[in-house]
């Protein structure tokens, strides 16, 4: 099982950019993307199937903003939309879909970069995803949870800690949280086999063109899994020149 995982910025932006035709070249079995910011009948979901995938959507009440969905190959036994806080489900932020006894989980986790009120709201909602977590694995333990994290985890996985220090998504609080909630039983998949590698990013800044050309980036991207699926991790990658969005693909292999 190929997965990999997208926060788009914006399907139909993406699609113009050629998204789907990068679809096209099969890169894998399950794709989770992220900050679709539409509706299922505003994306060219007749190109996706006809290329073989079932889709599933899960967007925001408000038009235009966030929401998840996730393209397969593989036909889910169940689909689950959102995780049962309201908030969060009018984002549409966390859509589930279960492939025998693996729970995969497709999230989009809050930014606080627009202000104190989304910062906060983003404490809250780590806390609320984190119960669910726990609730969820009482019944099933093997989970795969992918998407847009909006943390950098450690040091490495930026590319000025010390001119970050202040900013949302390399908070303390946050990172802690990211901390936590790895010791609670889930793996990076990325670092799981690439514990020291630099410069991996999965996010730049457009507000400067250059920044991502000289790599200047966030790794706020991943994908964890339940210990219980550690020793199925047999491949972790970042596809940095794909650029269909300011952020890139991220994926992972599990053997069955």
């Amino acid at each position: 099982m190929q997965i990999i995982s997208y926060n788009l910025n914006g399907i139909r932006a993406a699609t113009k950019k050629g998204f789907i035709d990068w679809l096209s070249q099969n890169p894998a079995d399950i794709i989770c993307v992220q900050e679709i910011k539409a509706n299922k009948e505003d994306a060219d979901v007749a190109a996706i199937e006809a290329l073989g995938y079932h889709t599933f959507w899960f967007s925001a009440q408000k038009k235009g903003y966030s929401g998840v969905a996730v393209f397969t190959k593989i036909v889910p036994d169940k689909v689950i939309y959102g995780n049962g806080f309201a908030e969060s489900d009018a984002e549409g932020r966390v859509i589930q879909l279960h492939f025998g006894d693996i729970t995969l989980i497709n999230a989009y986790f809050p930014s606080g970069t627009s202000g104190s009120e989304r910062q906060t709201y983003k404490y809250q909602w780590l806390n609320e995803f984190e119960h669910f977590l726990q609730q969820l694995r009482k019944e099933r333990p093997h989970i795969i949870i992918t998407g847009d994290y909006n943390i950098a985890h450690t040091p490495i996985d930026i590319h000025d800690p010390k001119g970050n220090k202040n900013s949302s998504g390399f908070l303390p609080e946050e990172r802690t949280w990211m901390t936590n909630f790895l010791e609670s039983g889930y793996v990076d998949t990325f670092r799981h086999l690439h514990p020291e590698t630099l410069g991996a990013y999965s996010w730049w800044s457009q507000r400067f063109p250059s920044v991502r050309l000289q790599n200047k980036g966030w790794r706020i991207d991943y994908i964890c899994v339940s210990d219980t699926l550690a020793t199925q991790i047999k491949h972790a990658f970042i596809l940095p020149d794909v650029k269909h969005s300011d952020h890139c693909p991220i994926g992972v292999m599990l053997a069955e």
